[in-house]
């Protein structure tokens, strides 16, 4: 993985495949290249501003396919950037997602005479595209039959030398997306890379390919069966993935928090009747009603907003709820049944370990629902039903407004479920009050913003950090720290505050400082012992707490405030405050907070 760029038409290729891979950079990338048909193939490490300047001049052609690589299989190197080419030169190849049987399809094309100049698994794709052709395929022949030998996921776009004006492209498990401009085609692994010149779109789905030429494009199945599918309109533009003057795309998106909660919200409260409208979800609403039991999958923010579901789920709708780690949950042997609803959470909704649960969950016969970002992701195709944050596109690698909106529509889902349930009116009225007030009292969070930073750059140069939190902050403390470490590099860790006297206390001196997530709830008494016994030890605190608290500030170091509301809602507020500490810190150490290393936007793959 990561980005697949792809153009074919009347214009210079180049200049549209170098303007689709800087619009993907912000997914997390090592390497680079292109390949321009009846041209050359280029590939370079490091950003695409490298790849650019390797590019020779006078490069004309109006067709080609380009890459950026986050390393998989063999380590970042031009011999293993994409695209991949076939031991003759005619077979180009780029490709998403991970060949399982790559070891032992390589060694019997290695047993037959190919010789392979990379350590990837996806070279292995063009030489058997190759040998198909040279056993009498054509050239869509070869590329479904190929695909029928390989085991994994895919998205892929190939080029032929002897058809120079075709590209062809598939998807199983990695996305691929089909622009239609005016006399020009596009193909993208993500819709940001071909939005600026097209709207016009048609998001091709597992075990499809799609043809494109200068003048048509053609959509089949990997048998070779013709399909008629209804393109779609994207609805944001390429001003929406700009900075807005902000020095960085991850403080933009914490700032936009307020019109975000606007956007998960709007059309969905009815604060007359205490109601909550979700449209993706009125077919399964009876289902849901007499649901027993709710699994909730997600990986890494994602599974920690799923923590505090669980807690809006049992709380407010009654229904026994589970939480699992992706990556886990698809491995182990699950007691599924159709009495069971499995909810998956995902920014990009193409989560790859994420994506396999809820294909599991379908094989199993239990009701699937999705809460993701991105219309047409593979997960929200694959569910039942599900519900769209709206949270708008989402440029920082680390999740700040996509995990903000996740927390309101599970609330959100959890209220609507609950008012069919057991929740009266009057309830379902105090909490839609509170949620249309988050957007001015976010602002307000928002406005501690210089306090932030100057408290950030007191603490920046520790080298350890301890969250804690109880009840509906205990997942918001693991999310903090999760944030920190991976905008600053800083080793965090959360715990639940109850648990401090079981091992984590061992830990704190005067140079491991703690952030205390102490709101007035109904645990506060609690959480403020743990901090006696934490600045009992020499430990700094730096608390989060309701504003007018005046007892905390007699023990805490530093007190960030946020406004009184619901218990329930308290962890929204406080998520805004982690985000802006956790970005200060990162920038005062001198990160690209926007793209930290080693990380990438959208994990398609295990």
């Amino acid at each position: 993985m990561c980005g697949i760029v792809g153009y074919i038409g009347k214009k210079p290729a180049v200049e549209m495949l170098i303007n689709g891979l800087k619009a993907l950079e912000y997914r997390g990338y090592d390497s680079a290249g292109l390949y321009i048909s009846g041209e050359q193939c280029v590939r370079s490490i490091g950003g695409v501003d490298n790849l650019y300047k390797k590019l020779p001049k006078g490069i004309s052609g109006t067709a080609g396919i380009a890459h950026t690589r986050w390393a998989t299989h063999g380590k970042p190197s031009e011999e293993n950037a994409h695209p991949h080419s076939s031991p003759s030169g005619s077979i180009f190849v780029v490709h998403n997602g991970i060949v399982e049987n790559y070891i032992d399809l390589k060694n019997a094309l290695e047993e037959q005479g190919s010789v392979f100049s990379s350590k990837t698994d996806s070279e292995v794709i063009a030489h058997l595209i190759e040998k198909q052709i040279k056993d009498g395929d054509t050239f869509e022949e070869s590329v479904v039959n190929t695909l029928k030998i390989i085991k994994g996921s895919y998205g892929i776009a190939v080029m032929n030398t002897q058809e120079p004006e075709k590209i062809i492209a598939a998807q199983n498990g990695s996305p691929i997306v089909l622009g239609i401009g005016n006399d020009e085609y596009f193909i993208a692994s993500d819709v940001s890379a071909i939005v600026k010149h097209t709207k016009t779109v048609l998001y091709v789905k597992d075990g499809e390919c799609v043809v494109i030429t200068p003048t048509s494009h053609n959509i089949f199945t990997i048998n070779l069966k013709p399909l008629n599918r209804k393109t779609e309109e994207v609805v944001w533009n390429t001003e929406q993935v700009k900075k807005g003057g902000y020095k960085h795309f991850m403080l933009k998106e914490i700032m936009e928090a307020p019109e975000v909660l606007k956007n998960s919200a709007r059309g969905r409260t009815l604060r007359e009747t205490g109601d909550v409208k979700l449209g993706g979800l009125e077919e399964i609403a009876d289902k849901l009603t007499h649901t027993k039991r709710i699994v909730i999958v997600g990986c890494g923010s994602a599974y920690y907003a799923g923590m505090l579901g669980k807690q809006y789920f049992e709380e407010i709708a009654g229904i026994p709820t589970e939480v699992e780690i992706a990556s886990e949950y698809r491995y182990r042997t699950i007691l599924q049944n159709k009495g069971t609803v499995v909810l998956a959470i995902s920014q990009s909704g193409e989560t790859a370990d994420t994506l396999s649960c809820i294909n599991e969950a379908n094989n199993k016969g239990c009701l699937t629902i999705g809460v993701v970002n991105v219309v047409g992701s593979s997960i929200a195709r694959a569910v039942d039903a599900g519900v769209y944050n709206h949270a708008g596109p989402e440029i920082g690698v680390a999740s700040t407004k996509a995990f903000l909106s996740q927390l309101e529509v599970l609330l959100l889902i959890a209220l609507y479920i609950g008012r069919k349930k057991n929740i009266s009116s009057s309830e379902g009225k105090i909490i839609i009050d509170e949620i249309n007030k988050l957007p001015q009292k976010i602002t307000r969070v928002l406005a501690q913003n210089k306090k932030i930073e100057r408290i950030a750059k007191k603490y920046a140069h520790s080298k350890n950090f301890l969250y804690i939190g109880r009840k509906y902050s205990y997942p918001i403390a693991l999310e903090g720290a999760l944030k920190l470490k991976e905008v600053s590099y800083i080793h965090a860790e959360g715990y639940g505050a109850g648990e401090m006297k079981h091992g984590p206390i061992a830990m704190i001196d005067e140079s491991f400082p703690t952030i205390a997530l102490i709101p007035s709830d109904s645990v506060y008494e609690k959480t403020f012992s743990n901090i006696e016994e934490i600045r009992a030890r020499d430990g700094k605190v730096i608390a989060i707490a309701t504003q007018g608290d005046k007892k905390i500030s007699a023990i805490a170091n530093d007190v960030l405030e946020i406004p009184q509301s619901l218990e329930l809602i308290h962890p929204i507020l406080t998520t805004v405050l982690l985000q802006l500490f956790a970005y200060h810190i990162g920038v005062h150490r001198g990160h690209n907070v926007d793209r930290p290393r080693n990380l990438a936007k959208s994990v398609t793959v295990e």
